[in-house]
């Protein structure tokens, strides 16, 4: 590899660098720890607010044995950030 490639890489590794700390990097799903950190909330927060259906996610294998853990989607961390949670279901609003 000659300077000038060793450099465009270089360069595009520090771009990247840059995109992950602002946060703009897109992923299609995130844990409970990276949604919270996103959001100001703590993981167990997140993990109840799921686990009542206050967030939309889904349970999926962890690796860790038969325990699944939660993930969420990108368009529900957008949806959480315009809306806020869902109402607790059964829970009718008065109007």
């Amino acid at each position: 590899m000659d300077e000038i490639e060793l450099r465009i890489r270089l360069e595009r590794i520090e771009c990247l660098l840059l995109e992950i700390q602002a946060g703009t990097i897109v992923r299609d799903w995130y844990s409970c720890e990276e949604f919270g950190a996103s959001v100001g909330l703590s993981q167990f927060t997140v993990r109840e607010h799921a686990r009542l259906d206050r967030l939309h996610a889904k349970k999926q294998a962890s690796g860790r044995g038969a325990h699944c853990s939660w993930v969420f989607a990108h368009d529900e961390l957008l949806r959480y950030r315009q809306e806020g949670l869902l109402p607790l279901p059964g829970l009718r609003l008065k109007g």
